[in-house]
């Protein structure tokens, strides 16, 4: 996974894609401009249950458990979702809005999913993340830098920061000071 790529249809080379029918076009003049890191876990605080791919995918049953049942008709997206182990996959060509963000405002913009990617970590706002993820995530904030010359080390951004009203991930247990180093030096 250390030779990732991004290839001329804006998807990661060596990664797993499972396409999501929730995308749309990123609108006439809009860029990737925004890297939005989240948290997610299905049912919360458990990993590893294959839920969050499930809901990314469009394709959960919420009849699985019963903490899905607020889920029913949710139709979201992110273009990538690091699990524990560090693996990747991808929903969401760069180039196509993916369904992330939600109400949400970055430096006076609005919405911010027009000129954003969403990469979900699989994880809970308390519960440390792994070395794996850390690794998996320097490698992708790398190429995606490399890519899109508008991301730098002051827009890569906490679900939090955009939408502090609604959210609040990927919440204190997010190493934030080592992501920013990584990207001081790669940017």
């Amino acid at each position: 996974m250390n030779r990732l790529r991004i290839d001329e249809e804006h998807w990661l080379s060596g990664v797993r894609r499972v396409p999501s029918p929730n995308v749309d076009a990123r609108g006439v003049g809009e860029r990737v401009e925004l890297v939005v890191i989240h948290c997610i876990s299905l049912p919360p605080g458990e990993f590893g249950t294959g839920l969050p791919e499930a809901l990314l995918a469009n394709r959960l049953d919420i009849a699985a458990h019963p903490a899905l049942a607020d889920l029913a008709g949710v139709r979201v997206s992110a273009h990538l979702l690091i699990d524990r182990l560090g693996a990747i996959v991808q929903f969401v060509p760069f180039d196509r809005r993916a369904w992330h963000a939600g109400v949400s405002t970055w430096r006076g913009r609005v919405s911010c999913n027009r000129f954003s990617i969403g990469i979900e970590l699989e994880g809970a706002e308390t519960v440390p993340y792994t070395e794996a993820q850390y690794a998996t995530l320097r490698l992708v904030l790398a190429v995606l830098m490399q890519r899109y010359p508008a991301l730098g080390p002051d827009t890569i951004v906490g679900h939090a920061e955009i939408a502090p009203e609604r959210k609040r991930d990927p919440g204190p247990a997010f190493d934030w000071k080592r992501v920013t180093a990584w990207c001081r030096l790669t940017g």
